[in-house]
């Protein structure tokens, strides 16, 4: 064997001895580790002990309204009479609110103004009505023979001719018509029973400034606390 083969065989064999040697053999001691719990603990020892916190008892603050024993309005009742078929119950609720936060114990009461006698009986013969006419342009071949009309008017084919519209533009006036009569257009504020603002009379609805003089006026600026109701 010369000496290229011995080289060739001797240098893997030495390499494999190598590697055994190394994978058994001693394996270095592992680093110290740094004691860092005892130097913890040491810091630790070094704190002063936490000291209790005052117990802090919550103190309320003395407003004006939790001063007063009664409210401004005990004892004194505002009636709102609106018209509920004109859309004014929102106006109502809001007068109502503004009232009870400036006269607290105010009691307020809200209600319907009906509208007078002769509009409410119209009110009610509006749908009959209503009815009548859509039957009549419906089944008028009938209807108007037994009425002693025949034949019947020209105006009935006029009608009968576009019976859909005419139905249509029947149902539209007669809901106008009991709306308008169910309606009031009233607005009227009392206070105690005593009649404070009409809007059937004003012609308008009242200002949140103007009813809280008015009410102001009538409870009495005796009863209003510390004179510092209207700041």
């Amino acid at each position: 064997m010369d000496r290229v083969q011995l080289l060739l065989v001797g240098l893997p064999v030495f390499l494999l001895c190598t590697d055994i040697l190394n994978l058994f053999g001693s394996r270095p001691p592992p680093p110290k580790a740094v004691h860092h719990h005892h130097h913890h603990q040491h810091h630790q020892h070094q704190q002063p002990p936490p000291q209790s916190r005052p117990s802090v008892q919550p103190q309320t603050l003395d407003f004006p309204s939790q001063l007063q024993s009664n409210g401004i309005g005990v004892g004194h009742t505002v009636g709102i009479d609106f018209c509920s078929s004109c859309s004014y119950k929102g106006t109502a609720i809001a007068m109502k609110n503004m009232l009870e936060n400036q006269f607290p114990g105010i009691n307020v009461m809200l209600a319907n103004y009906p509208p007078s006698p002769p509009k409410r009986l119209l009110s009610k013969l509006a749908p009959v009505v209503q009815v009548g006419a859509v039957a009549l342009i419906v089944a008028g071949d009938q209807i108007f023979p037994r009425l002693g009309i025949s034949p019947p008017p020209p105006w009935y084919y006029t009608l009968r001719a576009n019976r859909f519209g005419t139905i249509s533009a029947i149902w539209l006036f007669g809901n106008f018509a009991q709306s308008f009569l169910q309606s009031s257009g009233a607005f009227e504020v009392y206070v105690d029973g005593e009649l404070v603002f009409s809007k059937l009379k004003e012609q308008r609805f009242p200002g949140e400034i103007e009813l809280r003089d008015l009410l102001g006026k009538r409870i009495g600026s005796s009863q209003i606390v510390d004179g510092n109701m209207w700041s």
